[in-house]
């Protein structure tokens, strides 16, 4: 049978959606694109804000339409929410959540011999981690671990712990051995992802998130480490000891800001203030100088007024972040944000939006330059007419001639000039 899947949301959904690819894979279904008709249809999807719930809903609708006689399993955040919603859309048959994807394969070959439709969504209060593994990503070269799953922040506009749970970790040795397994089939770079990468370990009596770095750097044969996002209060003296230490470790960071004004940052319940904020990005250059950090902005809380966006527009060129996310508030219902008063017009938002993504691209082609004529190493990752493209450590974009063959490797190469988004590069060894 063949078996598509879709994927909406974080990296964390890339992750469970690859693991749940690879259990139907070792049962010998045949995996279609998403575009193609197939047999079976599965969508991770995501609510983390208005128009992903919404763009979750298209896809499952649109999924039914291509073949009204699949099977259609619904996973994920939107499905935990609103699991009766899901389930009484017509051409679902299975909703699970945010557990329990283990179960898909069994529940598919259930419901082929019952045709009873199922849904398993439960309380995702006091659950264990749910171990999910992931060997091989096809057509991929740089591999996703999720190592932790939920939240305990409870910042007033996410709604994500209420989807997710509270914080639980996966076991190191569970990790190390994926992590091992993975660079074994050649992966040359790992990613350290979930929903709360750096408060891995909390729910542990005496291992800690660095413990982990620690562990993990010293496995033979990965040649990258990168930590897909992670809080500025995590970047603790231990994981700044490693980061100082070991050139495993990407020489970039995703760090979160939210805001760059105080007001707005007590209201969004972030466990920070500017000066906090600042005070640690400079310890973070004074290891590393030429660091990349790349963050998150929301635009338009509740009550932002247009001196609150300025002072956020203003840290923002401080700070000298090399890339921003920028997203307009969206009120998620349950959330402390969603019953604030002066809730921002949808135009002003928009407004501010263009404004941080111009300023952004700013601050990426700043950053891109100052590495113009120096030599960077990076992962080929694809080959498109006659160019490798892939990224560096501190993730700049590269593209340089190359032979195809060479997807997978690590290549060293001098930045010649820059045609965004890439740096045009030429390479000069290969390693």
């Amino acid at each position: 049978m063949k078996v598509a899947f879709y994927t909406l949301g974080c990296k964390v959904n890339l992750y469970e959606t690859q693991a749940v690819l690879n259990s139907f894979k070792n049962k010998n279904y045949e995996i279609v694109a998403f575009e193609d008709k197939a047999d079976i249809y599965v969508i991770n999807t995501c609510t983390v804000t208005h128009m992903s719930a919404s763009k979750s809903r298209k896809i499952i609708r649109s999924a039914i339409k291509k073949n009204e006689d699949a099977i259609v399993v619904v996973m994920g955040c939107y499905a935990q929410m609103n699991s009766s919603d899901v389930k009484e859309m017509l051409g679902v048959n299975i909703v699970v959540g945010t557990n329990d994807r283990n179960k898909i394969v069994s529940l598919v070959e259930e419901y082929i011999k019952t045709k009873q439709n199922v849904n398993i969504v439960g309380n995702i209060d006091d659950i264990p981690f749910e171990d999910m593994e992931v060997s091989f990503l096809e057509g991929k070269t740089r591999a996703f671990v999720k190592i932790e799953d939920g939240c305990n922040n409870y910042c007033s506009y996410c709604i994500i712990p209420y989807t997710r749970g509270s914080v639980r970790s996966k076991k190191k040795d569970l990790v190390l051995k994926e992590i091992t397994n993975l660079v074994s089939n050649g992966y040359r770079e790992v990613v350290l992802t979930g929903i709360h990468t750096g408060n891995y370990g909390s729910d542990f009596k005496d291992y800690t998130f660095a413990n982990l770095l620690s562990e993990v750097i010293k496995i033979k044969g990965l040649e990258r480490l990168r930590i897909s996002s992670i809080e500025i209060t995590e970047l603790n003296d231990d994981v700044l000891d490693i980061l100082k230490n070991s050139k495993v470790i990407a020489n970039h960071l995703h760090i979160p800001l939210q805001a760059g004004s105080d007001d707005i940052l007590v209201a969004m319940n972030r466990k920070y203030n500017k000066e906090y904020f600042r005070n640690k990005i400079n310890q973070i250059r004074l290891i590393r100088n030429d660091i990349a950090i790349t963050t998150d902005v929301i635009v338009g809380f509740p009550g932002e007024s247009d001196a609150h966006f300025k002072e956020t527009y203003d840290f923002i060129k401080e700070i000298g972040f090399a890339g921003l996310h920028v997203f307009p508030y969206s009120k998620r219902e349950g959330t402390k944000a969603a019953t604030m008063d002066n809730q921002i017009d949808k135009m002003v938002k928009k407004d501010r939006v263009h404004q941080l993504m111009k300023l952004s691209l700013e601050l990426e082609r700043n950053y891109m330059m100052a590495f113009k004529d120096k030599t960077v190493s990076f992962i080929a990752e694809t080959y498109e007419n006659g160019y490798l493209i892939g990224h560096s450590s501190n993730y700049l974009k590269i593209k340089a001639l190359g032979e195809e063959h060479n997807i997978g490797c690590m290549l060293t190469a001098t930045i010649k000039k820059i045609e965004y988004p890439y740096c045009i590069a030429t390479i000069i060894k290969h390693n």
